[in-house]
């Protein structure tokens, strides 16, 4: 039996094909496009998971679609008419992309797919559930979802059991944890739905000064249920700002505009609102884990990408094991909804449990060389991986920025060893060399580290042993360890973990384990390949393409080394260009008009 599951229309599209309980394949729409959260139909994840399992649309059994349009419909036409005629532009707005096709969804589906097969119809945050509950490797477990929003809902808690899910509590639009956040990211001159991490990472630079003036904002019950303070957003009626004068005049400062000067206000907005999103994922999975009993639970949407949450969750909450899905996101509803048809709705056993995120394309040697050839590139091939990983890891303990491009592509928004910068978390340089000649990004922006998963608890605090597969974790660095990792070591102390083991990405392991032992630190950098604006590249063009026009010294496609590149690089240039990638990208206020 194979399940197709689509998300899309609203950011990050993505597909995922589930063939008898098992994921074949899995990825996201802009991966393909090129364009930074790319929401359109996925016609191309969809062309690669087809072709991945080796069908046609002809031999998919069940397609669903990760929400239910007419109840999302129905909110947007609500919340118009409730705050009329403040919200005509909204109205003006909404009204032709429903009427022109999303109130026809099944059909329009059907026609890009060539099928008259019957759309299913999950509900958005019971795909984002399933998305995190049925590939787990629990039995049983608490879930709790929370995003921008959904139809109506935009935070919900429940249980899993076997291949059930039922959802017990919810908090409605307008009030929203994820809303909130973005309206924290708006604020900061930084683009909703993109740059959340942003605010993250300018968080531990900041003091919870104004801790106080966001109680004004939120009011945080102890279960963790919130209501908003609507006067002080814009997201009720307008389609394209969160916040309003009033916030501003709150605050006592503008909104920030984009890719001006962050100051010491600007980090005190970062973590006195950090704070208070952790404190409200706390204190509801607290509640959660007192009403349910169990001893795990899931985390899915937006949220669940607040890294710096998920870890105070596990450890303060009460659960002793946490769950996150690497595409936590609205991504990762195409196969929340693949999994919840297949096992929840169909009733099949679970026979699938999610250890690794390497679901997209890969690309064979040859397919490699013809690219490399075409370009007339110059390259080494080494076949013996021994000398390969020998000659990589060497490399990287001299300094140099490697280009790690391996196997199939990541799903979700993290590269996790396939699709990969790497570098030498020793250097406490190699930060700000990475920030201004590689990715051309702001410089208080951190990197993550990749260690091998039976030494992650020498370097964190963290137990022996633990999974943190997909950087979704934040354990403190070991005080005696800050100077041995300087480079991912970051403002308040923290690092943002991912663990590798052989069983789930070998090659990717054996280069850390060569790299430990040549220099007795088993700890790489890791970040995604690929520069400010653009999705993290999926193809050898791609990766030949980055490499070639900006400051990464090595390229390792395969079993192919780049060292040399065709004539000087422009750095300037290709951070003017990645400024106006970000700039002219499709990201405008989607969080608002959803």
């Amino acid at each position: 039996m194979n399940v197709l599951g689509i998300s899309c229309y609203y950011h990050d599209a993505g597909a995922a094909l589930v063939r008898d309980g098992q994921l074949i394949a899995a990825a996201e729409e802009e991966r393909f496009t090129r364009k930074k959260h790319d929401f359109d139909f996925p016609a191309r994840a969809i062309e690669y998971c087809l072709k991945e399992a080796g069908i046609t649309i002809d031999r998919v059994d069940h397609v669903g679609f990760y929400e239910k349009p007419l109840v999302k419909f129905n909110r947007i036409l609500e919340s118009i008419l409730a705050c009329w005629p403040l919200t005509y532009q909204a109205w003006l707005k909404a009204l032709p992309l429903w009427l022109g096709h999303r109130l026809h969804m099944g059909r329009e589906i059907q026609e890009k797919l060539g099928t008259d097969k019957e759309i299913l119809y999950c509900q958005h945050h019971l795909s984002h559930a399933a998305s995190a509950f049925l590939v787990s490797p629990y039995r049983e477990a608490a879930i709790i979802t929370a995003d921008g929003v959904g139809e109506w809902t935009t935070t919900a808690w429940g249980v899993g059991k076997g291949t059930d899910i039922e959802m017990f509590k919810e908090i409605r639009f307008p009030h929203s944890v994820g809303l909130l956040f973005s309206a924290i990211t708006a604020y900061l001159g930084f683009r909703v739905n993109d740059a959340e991490w942003k605010v993250m990472g300018l968080a531990p630079y900041g003091k919870p000064t104004y801790v106080d003036k966001f109680r004004e904002v939120v009011d945080v019950k102890d279960d963790g249920s919130i209501r908003l303070n609507l006067k002080y957003f814009a997201h009720p009626y307008s389609a394209t700002r969160t916040i309003n004068h009033r916030w501003e005049e709150l605050f006592g400062q503008p909104q920030r505009p984009k890719e001006t000067e962050l100051n010491d206000f600007h980090r005190d907005i970062a973590h006195s609102g950090q704070k208070i999103v952790e404190e409200i994922m706390v204190k509801m999975a607290t509640h959660v884990h007192r009403q349910t009993g169990m001893e795990s639970v899931c985390l899915a949407g937006g949220v669940g990408l607040n890294c710096v949450a998920n870890w105070r969750i596990l450890q303060e909450s009460g659960f002793r094991n946490i769950f996150i899905q690497p595409a936590a996101g609205d991504s990762g509803g195409a196969l929340g909804t693949a999994f919840y048809i297949y096992n929840t709705v169909l009733k099949n056993p679970r026979v699938f449990e999610m250890k690794h995120a390497l679901w997209g394309p890969s690309y064979s040697d040859d397919e490699i060389r013809n690219v490399l050839d075409a370009a007339e590139a110059s390259y080494e091939t080494l076949r013996d991986e021994t000398e390969l990983l020998r000659r990589t890891a060497r490399l990287i303990a001299d300094g140099k920025v490697v280009g790690w491009f391996q196997g199939r592509l990541e799903f979700g928004p993290r590269a996790l060893g396939s699709r990969s910068l790497l570098a030498d978390p020793r250097n406490p340089k190699m930060k700000d060399i990475i920030n201004a000649k590689v990715k051309f990004r702001e410089a208080f922006r951190p990197f993550a580290p990749a260690v091998l998963k039976e030494h992650a608890h020498e370097y964190f605090e963290m137990p022996a042993g633990m999974d943190a597969p997909y950087m979704l974790l934040v354990p403190k660095v070991r005080v005696e360890k800050h100077s041995v990792l300087p480079a991912v070591t970051h403002q308040d102390g923290t690092g943002r973990v991912q663990t590798v083991t052989d069983a789930d990405n070998g090659r990717y392991y054996r280069l850390i384990r060569e790299f430990g032992r040549l220099t007795g630190v088993p700890v790489v950098i890791n970040t995604s390949f690929n520069v400010r604006g653009e999705p993290i590249v999926c193809t050898p063009r791609d990766a030949y393409n980055t490499f070639v026009n900006t400051g990464i010294d090595v390229l390792v496609m395969g079993d192919h080394v780049l060292t040399e590149k065709p004539g000087a690089v422009d750095f300037d240039a290709g951070m003017k260009r990645s400024i106006a990638l970000e700039s002219s990208s499709l990201l405008e206020a989607k969080a608002v008009t959803r």
